[in-house]
């Protein structure tokens, strides 16, 4: 054998090294991967959606075991939103500067965690601080999957895609909280499902997201971020209190408390290197598009639409399964609609949208007029569809209106700003439409119709708010 032949190990050797195929490269994990960022913020976002909505069925059965008296009920309903309306916004500067995935996964771990100690609550004030820790949790969750999207999607065409996916995703969670409250007979269970849910999304986040942040440097704005949460949380319980009466004292200390403190966060705001948020964004008609946008989505289109299953249950004697079926005629359509609204970009402009989707919600609510009172379930069915679709248009424009009129690099804290005031309106939204209904002389029915169209000109308002922002831009 000369010293050029190959022995027979050699020869084995290089032919199995030959035929081996290559090791597929690392994938860099800095870089982000758009399609789980996007599922997973999305299905999480549902997921939040849900624990938000599903008291609307659940309520009386919550209120029997826990023995809530009728004047504190609305606690029950009103403990999310309040969490949610005070910590939007600050979650959002915090996701854009110490770290967006953080933020979302810290929120959504303390979602399943705090939903699941709702199950477990035993009295009426411990359901309702878990329902607060919820909306909290919530509004971490909500405010940086805006973020992660935008930094995941930095092409406008896969934002506008992106965007209305999620916004999908909004009204789907909506939709299918209702449903899973109804279909599960024990309201306890129906917290441990969705408990467990939030937790599973948490410890897939840790896996499929990418890191992101865009830092301002300096010192995080504790005493904005204070001012603006007890400004927040003082309003929300003036409204959820002056249910039971809007002259009591409580109720316009907590009022005057409100504008204390929001001017207190004003001038925090002016003077910090760092503000959570930046008041000059309120000169720009895009981001005070979004803003009014958010305001009269609750103040409209959520607050009627969580006080319409009370109302088909207790007049119509349709069951809890019943009426969340007919809610979701309206969500699912608005969840298609979503998600095929992104067609519209470049040839309708986001806010001319916006406009068209409240006009549509005013639309559908004022053809359900008289429902009640006919006693027929069949005559809401139009009204949903046609709202269905202007709540479709509304949840495909706000996300995309809210990240687009800020700078990139504050995409979470523009999502949190215009879901601040969503919940607000929310809140408020629900109180007026409880208020307007049952002060009517003229029973249920008529004052059915009354909210129904205080809704529609609340949408109409909205409608040409937004088109005179954009007139003068």
């Amino acid at each position: 054998m000369t010293g050029t032949d190959p022995s027979p190990a050699t020869a084995e050797t290089t032919a199995l090294t030959a035929v081996r195929p290559k090791a597929a490269p690392r994938r860099d994990p800095s870089v982000p991967r758009p399609g789980a960022t996007l599922a997973l913020t999305s299905v999480a976002t549902a997921v939040a959606l849900m624990t938000y909505t599903a008291p609307i069925i659940t309520l009386p059965d919550t209120a029997a075991a826990l023995h809530t008296p009728l004047s504190a009920q609305a606690w029950l309903l009103n403990g999310t939103p309040l969490g949610l309306a005070a910590l939007l916004l600050v979650a959002g500067s915090l996701a854009d500067d110490y770290g967006r995935r953080r933020i979302f996964v810290s929120g959504t771990l303390a979602l399943g965690i705090t939903t699941a100690l709702g199950a477990l609550a035993t009295t009426t004030w411990l359901f309702t601080l878990a329902r607060v820790a919820q909306g909290a949790a919530s509004a971490a969750l909500l405010a940086s999957s805006l973020g992660l999207i935008v930094h995941a999607f930095p092409t406008p065409a896969g934002r506008v895609r992106a965007t209305g996916v999620w916004g999908a995703f909004v009204t789907g969670g909506t939709a299918v909280g209702p449903l899973l409250a109804a279909g599960i007979p024990d309201w306890r269970a129906v917290y441990g499902v969705l408990g467990a849910a939030a937790l599973i999304a948490a410890v897939l986040g840790t896996r499929a997201l990418t890191e992101s942040r865009s830092p301002r440097g300096g010192r995080p704005d504790f005493a904005g971020a204070v001012a603006f949460g007890l400004a927040l949380v003082s309003l929300v319980a003036a409204l959820t209190l002056g249910r039971d009466g809007w002259l009591r004292a409580p109720v316009w200390l907590l009022l005057a408390a409100t504008v204390v403190l929001l001017a207190a966060f004003a001038l925090v705001e002016r003077r910090t290197a760092t503000p959570m948020i930046d008041l000059s964004l309120l000169r720009r008609p895009g981001f005070l598009a979004s803003s009014v946008g958010g305001l009269f989505t609750g103040l409209s289109v959520i607050g009627l639409f969580s006080f319409l299953p009370a109302v088909l249950q207790r007049s119509l004697g349709m069951s809890a399964m019943d009426t969340a079926w007919l809610t979701l005629l309206w969500a699912g359509l608005a969840f298609v609609v979503a998600l095929q609204a992104r067609r519209l970009a470049g040839r309708v402009p986001t806010r001319v949208q916006l406009a068209i989707a409240f006009v549509l919600h005013a639309v559908g609510v004022l053809t359900m007029l008289g429902a009640v009172g006919a006693g027929s379930t069949a005559r809401f069915v139009p009204g949903m569809i046609i709202a269905g679709v202007g709540s479709g248009l509304l949840n495909a424009a706000l996300p995309l209106l809210a990240v687009a009129s800020v700078p990139p690099a504050r995409a979470a804290m523009g999502s949190g700003a215009q879901q601040t005031f969503r919940y607000i309106g929310s809140c408020a939204g629900v109180s007026l439409t409880i208020a307007v209904a049952t002060s009517s002389s003229g029973g249920p029915a008529r004052g059915t119709d009354i909210a129904m169209a205080v809704s529609a000109v609340l949408a109409l308002v909205a409608a040409v708010a937004v088109v005179g922002l954009r007139e003068r831009e």
